[in-house]
């Protein structure tokens, strides 16, 4: 009986020691014994006195022994003694006897931990918190917060405490609440409650949260949550409270991650006005993170500052620092970090030598590329495909074909199919080089392959052919392009003018059968240069078809191809070719042919005055657009009919053409002063007429109106000074000849006008007997041979030369 309601009474007074592995089950019932007992108040021996505050306790003793047990039964106390209630939240301590017994803080803790997982939250939990015999201290509640998995029942237990008048904020606890939320991702409540400590640190400057802060701070930027951290990092340095280097770091790597290195830069500049000291990752961080975003100097400095405090960089630090200044094209930094990489023992990884030997093969130094390619090769790594490709293509196209032919085959052997672009590359570059063997077998090579030679490859390998005169070749290369699928008629055209510029004309006529039989069609502009090239070298049978061909595609045959067509015919002196050429002339359908017509039919055929019918033909002329062009003609029109012997019909095509104002400044009256004639601009035949026709003006106003210039000058220019020279002197000419004139004074002129033979001269004809003319007329006509143009299609507006 003793022993049982000892049994009882202790475990209503937590005397009973208590298993925190084990919680008891039967305290409850314990409980409502002892209520049982106290109504029916079965002992008489037995009181208490409830007390509180600083009231005294008083003990009622038992005359018989008691033995205290513990819940397994073990004797704790045996022997007279006392019991007294304890008063929940007010003692800390039992009675054993005579004896305080401190409660246990395991037991306080593992109660609460009991109490919380079976209510969770709610009014009830707190009643039952409330209802502790011990008084709780932020120990207990921060341990048992530690045992506690729930984050809800946490937080309550949190709540309950905040409430206590004993309750102090801990760093350590808020520490794990803050965890607690960051494992669950509640960081909505992990902003809140950050907020409740900043509201404890401002209520109590004391509080010292350093830990709690910082861990807010990192658990949001491995979150990822950018604003929402950044914000709380504003609030911490408001707030006055020292940041770590973890927790800079967290918001460096969080804004790098955001791609917002600027704002990264700040933090770590941040970091740097608090003083904070960096560490390893901070170094980690930030070097890479400069020289990526192109703050090389900056890098470089903070590279350097790394090692003066003895840190020692490692392989991505230096990877970083040697890609960027590689590629900004700070070549000799590059080498020297990496120099210095390989100083402190670490081996360059493959990436690296990419990145090297790519910055010194685009910067064109391809000597050190090709020295860190063999130091690759030397140190086990495997160039790769794009590196193979790029040391090809680089020394091809500086010409360095034999490398680039030796790393090709070693690309080869390495089991890597090169791409088109690497064997275009290097067939290009032979081509032009001229070297067709090595242009050829490249190619045979790569359609073997099954890869597709590009247009740009095609046309390397054409024009090597065509520029090798390799008719039968080429066009095997271009039946090839086409049965590809590529249009082949610019290409076909590009070999025909290729052929027509270096003057080999019988392969050019050639082709173009060869492109007439396959289906293949060039331009009109092509075909007209090669029309001029067999009219330049005398092959009239063959430039009539061409001709043909070029009107009746609708192209229209100008005034200056006419013009150079009636320039052969002057020069011709073989009757075969005459007819050859007048049908060329008839086949032109051009109106100045007309014109050339009318001009040797009599006036019944015309029905008009030459006079009349020149200025008629002229009319038509669009001076704007073809006044150039109208002056070559007038040159060579004048030269053939001196050679015919039309000398009037010729006297009337200049005196038109003076009139529309071809030669503007041929002519030039200084009153009493001077008079002059330029003819330096025009061909013999045209400055024979112009002399002529002038000097009969010249003889009208001298002779009829009586005025007499002190000097006459004639500006022939060396070309035309002796022609026209010798034909003056032929009727006694009182001109004297210096370099590139003929003056005379007016007197003399005037008296030489008034001699029988030279208005003879001046009215009517040449003398026949003059062979100077015929003798220098092949010798001298800048005009009567076929312009000398480009090749390039001519420009409506562009002004002929004069000639």
């Amino acid at each position: 009986m003793y022993f049982r309601r000892a049994s009882i009474r202790l475990s209503n007074l937590y005397l009973l020691r208590v298993n925190p592995y084990k919680p008891s089950s039967s305290i409850p019932h314990i409980h409502r014994v002892l209520k049982e007992t106290q109504i029916s108040n079965r002992n008489p021996f037995f009181s208490r006195d409830f007390c509180s505050g600083n009231k005294r306790t008083t003990t009622e003793w038992t005359e018989e022994n008691i033995v205290y047990l513990d819940e397994t039964g073990d004797v704790i106390f045996s022997g007279k003694g006392g019991v007294r209630s304890v008063e929940p939240g007010v003692d800390d301590h039992v009675m054993v006897g005579g004896l305080k017994k401190p409660f246990p803080n395991d037991s306080a803790i593992t109660k609460i931990v009991e109490i919380v997982k079976r209510w969770k939250w709610g009014p009830e939990m707190e009643t039952q918190l409330d209802k502790l015999y011990f008084l709780p201290n932020m120990s207990h509640i921060s341990e048992a917060v530690k045992e506690i998995g729930d984050k809800d029942a946490s937080l309550s237990l949190f709540r309950w405490a905040k409430r206590q008048p004993w309750y102090s904020p801990m760093d350590d606890l808020y520490s794990l609440l803050f965890d607690r939320l960051n494992v669950s991702r509640d960081y909505e409540g992990l902003q809140s409650l950050f907020d409740e400590m900043i509201r404890d640190k401002k209520d109590n400057d004391e509080v010292s949260s350093f830990t709690a802060y910082n861990r807010v701070i990192q658990h949001l930027a491995k979150a990822e949550k950018l604003e929402v951290s950044f914000c709380c990092f504003k609030k911490i340095q408001d707030s006055g409270c020292k940041i770590d280097t973890q927790t800079y770091n967290s918001l460096i790597t969080l804004f790098l991650a955001k791609g917002l290195p600027y704002k990264a830069f700040e933090i770590y500049e941040m970091m740097e006005g608090a003083k904070c000291s960096l560490d390893v990752a901070t170094y980690d961080l930030m070097i890479p993170s400069l020289a990526k975003s192109g703050r090389l100097d900056a890098a470089f400095k903070l590279f350097q500052v790394m090692k003066e405090n003895g840190f020692r960089p490692n392989s991505s630090i230096f990877t970083s620092l040697i890609d960027s200044m590689g590629k900004a094209g700070r070549l000799d930094t590059s080498m020297k970090v990496y120099m210095e990489m390989q100083g402190f023992g670490l081996r360059p990884a493959s990436a690296m030598y990419v990145s090297l030997i790519e910055s010194f093969v685009k910067a064109g130094k391809l000597e050190t590329a090709l020295r860190l390619w063999d130091e690759m090769k030397k140190s086990g790594f495997r160039p790769n495909y794009g590196l193979y490709t790029m040391i090809v293509e680089s020394h091809a196209k500086s010409g360095k074909l034999e490398i680039a032919m030796s790393v090709f085959l070693d690309m080869e052997k390495a089991g890597f199919l090169p791409t088109p672009s690497t064997y275009s590359c290097l067939l290009e570059m032979h081509a032009s080089s001229g070297q067709v063997d090595s242009a050829m077998k490249l190619y045979n090579s790569m359609t073997n392959a099954g890869l597709r030679p590009g247009l740009s490859t095609y046309t390397s390998l054409l024009t090597v052919l065509a520029n090798k005169k390799l008719v039968d070749v080429a066009a095997k290369i271009l039946l090839e392009m086409k049965a590809a699928g590529f249009t082949v008629d610019i290409s076909a055209s590009d070999v025909l003018m290729i052929y027509i510029k270096d003057g080999a004309v019988d392969l050019a006529l050639r082709w173009l059968r060869f492109m007439g039989s396959s289906g293949i069609r060039t331009n009109n502009f092509i075909i007209r240069q090669l029309f001029e090239s067999c009219m330049k070298n005398g092959m009239y049978e063959s430039a009539k078809p061409l001709l043909d061909t070029y009107v009746n595609a609708s192209a229209k045959v100008d005034l200056i191809l006419y013009t150079s067509i009636l320039a052969h015919l002057i020069r011709c002196q073989d009757e075969q070719n005459e007819r050859h050429l007048m049908s060329i002339l008839s086949a032109t359908k051009h109106k100045a042919h007309s014109f050339m017509c009318g001009l040797f039919t009599g006036p019944e055929q015309r029905k008009k005055p030459v006079l009349s019918f020149v200025r008629e033909f002229f009319q038509e002329i669009d001076f704007e657009l073809e006044e150039g062009a109208a002056r070559y003609f007038v040159n060579v029109l004048l030269n053939y009919l001196v050679l015919m012997g039309q000398i009037n019909r010729a006297r009337c095509v200049w005196k038109v053409s003076y009139e529309n104002k071809l030669f503007p400044k041929a002519i030039v009256f200084d009153q009493h002063i001077a008079w002059s004639l330029d003819v330096r601009s025009l061909s013999v035949g045209a400055a024979l007429i112009a002399v002529v026709h002038t000097l009969h003006r010249f003889r009208k106003r001298m002779l009829y109106y009586g005025v007499v210039p002190r000097r006459i000058k004639l500006v022939t220019g060396p070309t035309l000074k002796i022609v026209i020279a010798q034909v003056l002197n032929s009727v006694e000419s009182p001109f004297e000849v210096s370099k590139v004139v003929l003056r005379a004074p007016g007197d003399s002129v005037l008296e030489w006008f008034k001699k029988p033979i030279v208005q003879q001269f001046l009215l009517n004809e040449i003398p026949s007997k003059s062979d100077i003319l015929m003798h220098k007329l092949n010798m001298l006509f800048p005009s009567s041979a076929p312009e000398i143009r480009s090749l390039s299609p001519p420009k409506p507006l562009v002004m002929v030369k004069d000639v």
